[in-house]
């Protein structure tokens, strides 16, 4: 059945894989086989940039389109389309030639439920908003809230307020040719329909990090962690590992949702010490009333801690990498160790407790292989990765090859621009195939072509650190009115 999905308009890249993602676990695809076929059906109403909140999805019953809703992070909401059109004239049309059937289970006195008047684009006045109920007189409601502004009229009929059995939804769309800095829209169109679902949006003030016990600098803001768990798939029963675990943001998400979650780090003072007994990893687990982690490791992603015959036991991956903008990449050696001046070494049983392992930098093209081979050996079949990988944006184009592994089918890619001179990626796959050793061989080929790649990159002069940080070339006009002007009027996926 074909749902008016209507989204935040935020993280554009984000909204169809968060919904595909979900709909997946939720049990919207009866071919579990193959991650490439659990594509939805989507198509944008009339006149509508691709850009546009508002599109239809096709899912397969109402508890999954009711569950996606109330799961998504940039879902506004998921109806029952009873009818749309380009004035209030064709709406009535619309509306009134809706199944009855479908209607009048809806509209009884023994039920209650709102209207809730939204616009996209502009703001409409309380007037405005009691022309367009006063038009809505040709449904047949028995029992009636009208919601305007946070102003509710009741009408007669059984009332809950704060829980009505039904919503209903009148949208709005602007025609408008301004410059707000939204899709265009080349006709206004207007939706009527019933509320299955929305997104508790709730969750990030609860989250957000400047309320947050521990943090660092690399620490995942709260909306973006709950999307990529969210992409991961993440629910009870579930282990998810992070094995850049840093604060504990995603792993925190994670755990929100029900999962069992473990993570590494290299340093192990972030995941022993922290701040002191009530400001580490383990406080921020304790300040949501989540779970606590099964273990946190002091680990390295270029030497794992597994032993070798132990396999698929994550059912999830997710991690953002370090890759030297705001925290370089660090693995275990040190720079005597790898260039051979010492050799190995064992800490003796009295300073274990105190000491703290040289590391050396950890290239960003290394630990991409070594977090593909750790995920294809500790993944279930059908477990997913799910993690950031950084592009520059210097030639205004986005990279589109990204790191790739035989066991590993890429589902997803969601960019997220930082600035005008880099974004990140974020890479969603799923596991497909069994670890082997002929897999391994291919991956490693797979691994020094893009290694080599990526050096060719660095030797012509491009490193993401410096071109994130370094001076930008100004070049001045004369006249600040025309460069304000040269700005783009629509900010795509920038917001």
């Amino acid at each position: 059945m074909w749902y008016l999905c209507v989204f935040y308009h935020r993280l554009l890249d984000y909204r169809k894989p968060e919904v595909e993602s979900l709909a997946d676990l939720f049990g919207a695809f009866e071919d579990k086989r193959r991650p490439g076929n659990r594509v939805l059906q989507w198509r944008l109403p009339q006149h509508h940039h691709p850009d546009s909140p508002f599109y239809f999805v096709d899912l397969p019953s109402e508890d999954v389109a009711e569950n996606v809703a109330n799961r998504s992070i940039l879902v506004k909401g998921i109806y029952e389309l009873w009818g749309e059109g380009g004035s209030y004239e064709e709406l009535e049309e619309a509306v009134k030639s809706y199944p009855d059937e479908r209607k009048l289970p809806y509209l009884g006195s023994e039920s209650t439920f709102k209207i809730t008047v939204d616009s996209f684009g502009k703001v409409m006045s309380l007037l405005e908003q009691n022309e367009r109920i006063r038009g809505l007189s040709y449904i047949p409601f028995k029992a009636c809230i009208w919601r305007i502004l946070g102003v509710c009229i009741l009408y007669q009929g059984r009332v809950n307020l704060k829980n009505p059995d039904h919503n209903f939804w009148l949208m709005e769309t602007d025609d408008t040719a301004t410059n707000n800095g939204l899709p265009p829209v080349a006709q206004r169109r207007i939706f009527f329909g019933r509320e299955v679902g929305g997104a508790d949006r709730k969750l990030l003030p609860t989250y957000q990090l400047k309320s947050r016990n521990y943090l660092g600098p690399t620490a995942m803001d709260a909306e973006m962690a709950f999307l990529m768990a969210n992409q991961a798939q993440a629910a009870p029963g579930k282990l998810v590992y992070d094995p850049f675990v840093g604060t504990g943001s995603i792993l925190v998400s994670a755990a929100h949702f029900g999962a069992m979650t473990m993570g590494a780090d290299i340093d192990i003072r972030v995941v022993r010490d922290g701040r002191g007994p009530d400001c580490n990893v383990w406080s921020n687990f304790k300040q949501y009333g989540l779970p606590m982690p099964i273990a946190l490791l002091r680990a390295d992603n270029n030497l794992p801690p597994w032993r070798p015959g132990l396999k698929e036991v994550f059912d999830a991956i997710i991690c953002d990498p370090p890759y030297g903008v705001r925290a370089g990449g660090r693995k275990s050696g040190g720079r005597k160790l790898l260039k051979g001046v010492i050799g190995p070494y064992t800490v003796p049983d009295d300073k274990r407790a105190d000491h703290i392992p040289s590391t050396a930098p950890y290239s960003l093209a290394e630990c991409v292989h070594d977090l593909l081979d750790l995920a294809a050996r500790m993944l279930v079949i059908g477990g997913r990765l799910v993690f950031f990988y950084p592009v520059s944006r210097e030639e205004d184009s986005c990279e589109d090859h990204f790191p790739e592994h035989p066991c590993f089918e890429l589902v997803a890619t969601s960019e997220q621009i930082l600035s005008s001179r880099y974004s990140r990626v974020l890479l969603t796959m799923v596991k497909t195939s069994s670890y082997t050793e002929e897999l391994a061989l291919a991956a490693w080929m797979k691994h020094l072509e893009f290694k080599e790649n990526h050096s060719k990159w660095l030797e012509e002069g491009n490193n993401l650190h410096s071109s994130v940080f370094s001076p930008a070339d100004v070049h001045h006009s004369g006249d600040s009115k025309l460069s304000k002007e040269s700005k783009p009027k629509y900010r795509g996926k920038y917001v």
